[in-house]
Formats: C-alpha cells, sequence, structure tokens
C-alpha cells in the first residue's frame, strides 16, 4: 500500500487518536519516519484499555503496526509496552517472531511514560527538541487502540463507531466496555453495575489529566475511562477550585522550593520550561522577561508538578495552563527553540513510580482489575459529536427524519482542511441535529 492511499482510507474512515486531543491519525503518518513507536504505556493511573486490547487483538494491532512501518518504508516499529503489563507482554512474545521489522520495548512502570516526547526517549534514545514534533527526529507515534482502528479500516473496512472505555471507581462492576460513540455515561456506568454511593462525581478521562463530567456527557474518539469517586475525594475537590484562587494561593503561597520543576517530565528531558519560575512571574507580575511565560507552551499538562511535587498544594500545572489559553487568545505563539537539549543528569532517580503516584492520588482501592466485557452495547440513542478532534469540526450531510446504518457518513470534513469524518455509530433515526452534534435514535428494523 502507498502512504497516500493508507492517509486517503484513515482520513475516510474517521480515525484519530484514540486517546488525547484526537489528531486525525492520517496527518501523522510521514514518509520521513524512521521508526513507528506504537504507545501501549496508558499513562494514566486506572485505565485499562490500551493492555487488554495488546492482550486480546495482539495480531491485529501487529499486522496494522507491520502495516504503518513498510507503508512508511520506516527501518522499524517498536511496541513500547510497560514492564507491568505482563499478560499482554505475553501475549507479544508468543507472536512476535512473525514481524521481524518489530521489537518490543518494556518500559518502567512510571508516570507519565505514555506522553509521546518522554516514551520516545524511552524507546529511542532521541530527545525530540522542544516546541518540535516527534517527526522531527524521525519518530512516529500511535496509540494501541488507534492501531486497532487501524486495522478495522484497512483489513475490515470499517469505519470509526465504537470506542473502548474503561469504567471504574465507585461502581459495582468496574469494567473495560465497547460502546458505540455517543453513548451517554449514565449508560456506561450502568454497564458497570452501577454506582454505590448516592453523592458522587465523575472524572472523564485519567485522575491526573481526566475533567469533572456529567451523566449527559456522551463518549467520544478520545475517551479513555469514566471514573467515579466520592464528592469529597481530593481529586474532585481540587477540579472545583476556581482558577482565580488557584492564582491567588500560588501569589501569596508559593515557596519557590523547586519541587514541580525539578520532578517535571520535560524540564527532566532538558526542555527550558520551570514551573516555579513561571509561578513567580505570576505571583509577582515579573514582566521583564516575557520568556518565562511563553515557555509555558512546553508545559505538557501531565499534572505532576500539581498532583505530586508541590507540597503546599499549589496548583503550578492548572495555573500553566490558564496561562497557555491566554497566551494563545492574545495571539502569542510558542517561540520555542527547537534546539536539541541534554538530559539533566537527575533525571533517573526523579521518575514518579506509577504505585506512588496512585497512593498520593488516594486511589489505591481503585487499583484493581476491569476487566474486558468485548460485546459492543446496543444503545437505543447516541448523540454523536461534531468535533472530537483536533482540527475542523466536521458539517452534518444528514437531515432529521433521515434513516441511517451504523457506518454510514453523517459528517464530512471540507476537502483540504485537517479534520475527521463522522459516521453513524448505531442504525437509527435522525431525531435532533444542530452545528454540534447528530442525534440518532435506534430503529432496530434498519440493516445494520
Amino acid at each position: 500500500m502507498e502512504i497516500e492511499e493508507l492517509k486517503a482510507k484513515l482520513r475516510t474512515c474517521g480515525v484519530v487518536g484514540a486517546g488525547g486531543a484526537g489528531f486525525p491519525t492520517y496527518a501523522k503518518l510521514n514518509s520521513l519516519a524512521k521508526v513507528v513507536i506504537l504507545n501501549c504505556a496508558e499513562c494514566e493511573p486506572l485505565l485499562r484499555v490500551d493492555r487488554q486490547l495488546s492482550k486480546y487483538y495482539t495480531e491485529e494491532i501487529l499486522k496494522a503496526l507491520e502495516l504503518i512501518v513498510t507503508t512508511l518504508k520506516a527501518e522499524k516499529g517498536i511496541f513500547a509496552i510497560k514492564s507491568a503489563y505482563k499478560e499482554a507482554i505475553a501475549s507479544l512474545k508468543e507472536v512476535i517472531y512473525k514481524y521481524k521489522n518489530i521489537e518490543i520495548k518494556i518500559l518502567e512502570n512510571v508516570y507519565p511514560a505514555g506522553d509521546e516526547i518522554v516514551l520516545v526517549y524511552e524507546a529511542t534514545g532521541k530527545i525530540v527538541p522542544e516546541g518540535a514534533l516527534p517527526i522531527e527526529v524521525g519518530v512516529v507515534v500511535v496509540n494501541t487502540e488507534t492501531v486497532l482502528n487501524v486495522y478495522n479500516s484497512v483489513f475490515l473496512d470499517k469505519t470509526l463507531t465504537d470506542k473502548y472505555v474503561t469504567v471504574t471507581g465507585e461502581v459495582n462492576k468496574p469494567s473495560t466496555i465497547k460502546v458505540p460513540i455517543g453513548t451517554s455515561i449514565r449508560e456506561c456506568i450502568e454497564l458497570a453495575g452501577g454506582v454505590k454511593l448516592e453523592s458522587f462525581k465523575i472524572i472523564l478521562g485519567g485522575p491526573m489529566t481526566g475533567s469533572i463530567g456529567q451523566m449527559e456527557d456522551v463518549i467520544t474518539k478520545t475517551s479513555k475511562a469514566v471514573i467515579v469517586l466520592p464528592e469529597e475525594h481530593s481529586i474532585i475537590l481540587r477540579r472545583q477550585i476556581k482558577s482565580s484562587i488557584k492564582t491567588n494561593r500560588a501569589m501569596s503561597v508559593c515557596s519557590q522550593c523547586r519541587m514541580c520543576t525539578d520532578l517535571c517530565p520535560r524540564y527532566l528531558l532538558g526542555h527550558n520550561i520551570q514551573p516555579h519560575r513561571i509561578m513567580n512571574a505570576l505571583g509577582n507580575r515579573i514582566t521583564s522577561d516575557i520568556g518565562v511565560y511563553t515557555s509555558a507552551f512546553l508545559c505538557s499538562g501531565c499534572g505532576i508538578c500539581e498532583n505530586y511535587a508541590c507540597y503546599q498544594g499549589l496548583a503550578p500545572s492548572s495555573i500553566i495552563g490558564e496561562l497557555k489559553n491566554r497566551l494563545k487568545e492574545k495571539g502569542v505563539k510558542n517561540t520555542s527553540s527547537k534546539v536539541a537539549s541534554k538530559i539533566n543528569p537527575m533525571r533517573e532517580g526523579r521518575k514518579v513510580p506509577m504505585g506512588r503516584l496512585i497512593a498520593r492520588l488516594g486511589l489505591t482501592k481503585y487499583d484493581i482489575n476491569a476487566p474486558l466485557v468485548d460485546e459492543l452495547y446496543k444503545a437505543s440513542k447516541v448523540v454523536v459529536n461534531l468535533n472530537q478532534h483536533i482540527g475542523a469540526a466536521a458539517t452534518s450531510i444528514v437531515n432529521i427524519g433521515d434513516l441511517v446504518v451504523i457506518g454510514d457518513l453523517i459528517g464530512e470534513i471540507e476537502e483540504g482542511k485537517l479534520g475527521a469524518n463522522i459516521h453513524a455509530s448505531i442504525s437509527g433515526v435522525i431525531t435532533k441535529l444542530d452545528d454540534r452534534a447528530i442525534t440518532i435514535e435506534a430503529r432496530r428494523d434498519i440493516n445494520g
């Protein structure tokens, strides 16, 4: 297969990164790649999707990874997986001999091993320059579930219509489920046996970087987890603090101890980001060094500074995230040097062990199996968002009252724009439509 053919197929099928911001996969493929890394580090605590897919869909994932490697004419593929994923590693080792251009890289069980920039260094020894993308050192990084979706698209001619999601925390039956895109969070929780508590809150995504969600929110192409926690849990309470209060606390309390900087994964890779200096500049309204502020663009948002490093309970990651948004609103661009840096000599001793992070977050009781239920849930209604990815939103091509079959194109990305097509995730009738989402109600008499 030629690279343009593969790109066109993935664009047509709507494949995007299955975690994170949802970068369209076709736009990642680049003939300059020398190495393709499959990211099975599943960065966040409690998530179980990628390790289970690697265990049960080993051959499909390897076959798709091999296709990507050969199509890009890369030198090799690296299946990067955490040492803690023992069952998945065993499945890999049984069949990896069939794929001569793919090797396994066992990663330490640390956070954030799945951060692209950290992963590139751990898997290849290459340092991605600050502000640059992995392709600038000849690397393309793709997520495990994304690669399975590549397999489904190329070998099964299947559009992206469903999603694997871990539902855990204060639920009766923690599970990793398979649901149509657009399924409500309420239904996902019901599939995991319902909630144990009367008073609770929901985190959509991981406990480090996820956000508080609502029962009527819906699953998108980038959903990875639904975590139910007591409403008084520290993770919930932190997210409910207003950004103005977080900034005022930093102004009055920050002691400039440097712990946020000394444990920052990007700083330890030699990037010129020092959260304690940003906190100092904001707290004291220092305007003489603009570079301190623009260095915020180098933050990956991993949350170590906020949820693990700061002994004063401050929120560097949230504050830096807010700063980045304000800079973008003002038209300020990333002015990173993109110059290769040197590894901090203290890096090895400053990695954050996953077990210790989970304990610090107060999540040890929830760090349990969430077995895969690999039967697609039959939703009676879905609300499919038109923008589930980086780039432009798709434009609806259906009308209220239209009948659609699962897999039908319902939202199209304009030619020449970065984005992803959207497809019907169930068969039924279009009952609601606006510039944000398309609602489909199931009709069992429709084929599909």
